[in-house]
């Protein structure tokens, strides 16, 4: 069994959903981040739950070859978009997208159909897009409904 495919069973075993996977680099240490998500939000319980389960499977299928940090956690209420699930249950939400040629849109994310995404009332392929992030209009957020 591939190690993704360990992780996601973990991740959906403690009633959460594997969101995405990441490795980043800040100054001389390397992150691998575990990214889930749950309705109703994912809590403090659920990263050291998983986070408890995946370490010892690290001590023996090492994600990565040098010194790392591993971290599970939200992908946060303002969050990239790399995947076309992402996509598909970020309907209705704020999104910024900028294409392949630099053109920047930003708007409602109305409808994604699998490879083409309505924002606002633009157009873009998925294979179009560089770059996506959902962003919340802190102008218009109510904290009172959350």
């Amino acid at each position: 069994m591939k190690l993704n495919e360990i992780i996601k069973n973990i991740v959906e075993d403690n009633g959460c959903e594997l969101y995405d996977i990441g490795i980043t680099e800040e100054g001389d240490n390397k992150f691998f981040r575990v990214y889930i998500t749950k309705p109703g939000g994912v809590t403090l319980s659920d990263c050291t739950a998983i986070n408890n389960l995946l370490s010892p499977v690290f001590d023996i299928e090492e994600p990565l070859k040098d010194k790392y940090f591993l971290e599970i956690s939200s992908p946060g209420i303002e969050r990239k978009l790399t995947k076309k699930e992402h996509f598909e249950k970020s309907i209705g939400e704020n999104v910024k997208v900028t294409t392949n040629e630099g053109k920047k849109l930003k708007g409602q994310l109305k409808s994604f159909d699998g490879e083409v995404a309505e924002i606002g009332k633009e157009k873009v392929s998925f294979d179009d897009i560089k770059k996506a992030k959902t962003f919340v209009d802190w102008n218009t957020y109510s904290f009172k409904d959350k």
